[in-house]
């Protein structure tokens, strides 16, 4: 039995699917202490007793809607217009416009892919270095994850049993901190680029701000519904794929009803893979909690860090080396059921730990 462990782990390396490593770890675990197995799909179907996870598939849908219209294009547009004539520019709006799509998407590959394709030809266009232009937009892809409605959020939240909305506006500062700094390094580097600045031009705004006319009070609408608290989280998530519906298939029809299907298909696929994974990690986090994980995780730690500030550290290098492995939604489900206990034995917020 105790080679199971090892036996998991190389199966993930190897690229088994990740619920089923996690899955096969709680059945070792739950037969191991004798404990019946139906407890696991218990535990998978108390996700169904979770009313904000419904915000998950409704957001993810709204953003692929948003994905197949010509919300990018106008959106790009829109920020160049109104950035576009600062140094280093067009660099900005892609910072800007990437941040303002993933918050909605809450897939930053599905923001290289929308964005991508308008942003890396005009960066090229405009001079812009290859390498530079591809760590740009990869970079920018992620940092709307940290403004609502972000996906990863929703689902920290759901995990550690935080407010959502507490989460939301200990994002901002972070987030606006993020944009500000990679402005300031594509300013610094357009130095050496030399990089002509574009024209700022009041008709240009208007005329890219009428054409954007739908999208624009759609951050207005959701940020200030779930910041102000008149909607919940979920309320909040349905207004966002009914308005995005409306727009997109029967005003602006640049999304036909027989697409809809294979978009429905598409982003239930994201969301499926998110809920297979949380609900097979309940039983294997329960299991690693009635065993003791946490506790014998502290003990270790404590023995090499004994300040909050060594311990935000420690954490810090670990996430970065489980975010090249791990993708965001299973990252955040494995890890934070045992981070989460020793992040509050140092004295870490748990928003703050989000």
């Amino acid at each position: 039995m105790m080679a199971i462990g090892p036996i998991l782990v190389l199966l993930a390396l190897l690229g088994a699917p990740l619920f089923a490593v996690i899955a096969a770890s709680a059945m070792w675990g739950f037969s191991k202490e004798g404990i019946d197995l139906q407890a696991i799909a218990i535990e998978f179907y108390g996700i169904a007793e979770m009313p904000i996870l419904l915000a998950i598939p409704l957001f993810t849908f709204a953003g692929y809607l948003l994905s197949e219209s010509g919300a990018p294009r106008r959106l790009v547009r829109l920020t160049r217009a109104m950035l576009g004539w600062m140094p280093a520019g067009l660099a900005i709006v892609s910072l800007f416009a990437c941040a303002f799509f993933t918050a909605f998407t809450g897939a930053s590959g599905v923001t290289i892919i929308a964005l991508g394709a308008l942003l890396f030809p005009a960066m090229k266009e405009a001079g812009y270095p290859e390498k530079f232009n591809l760590g740009l937009v990869t970079s920018a892809g992620s940092l709307g994850l940290l403004f609502a409605p972000s996906l990863p959020v929703i689902l920290y939240g759901v995990v550690a049993e935080v407010s959502i909305e507490d989460l939301f506006l200990a994002g901002l500062l972070p987030g606006f901190l993020m944009l500000v700094f990679l402005s300031a390094y594509s300013s610094w580097k357009n130095r050496a680029i030399r990089i002509p600045l574009g024209e700022f031009s009041w008709a240009e705004v208007r005329s890219a701000a009428w054409e954007a006319k739908w999208e624009i009070p759609l951050p207005m609408v959701v940020l200030g519904g779930i910041y102000s608290g008149y909607f919940a989280i979920s309320e909040a998530a349905a207004v966002t794929a009914l308005y995005v519906l409306i727009v997109d298939v029967l005003i602006l029809r640049e999304v036909r009803f027989r697409d809809l299907p294979k978009i429905m298909r598409e982003s239930m696929v994201l969301v499926g893979g998110i809920l297979v994974i949380l609900g097979v990690s309940l039983a294997s986090t329960n299991y690693m909690i009635d065993a003791g994980v946490p506790q014998q995780l502290l003990a270790w730690i404590s023995n090499y860090v004994n300040s909050q500030l060594g311990f935000l550290f420690l954490l810090l290098v670990f996430l970065l080396i489980l975010g090249a492995i791990l993708d965001i939604f299973s990252a955040i489900v494995l890890v934070v059921p045992l981070i989460l206990p020793i992040a509050l034995q140092y004295g870490v917020h748990p928003v703050h730990l989000g």
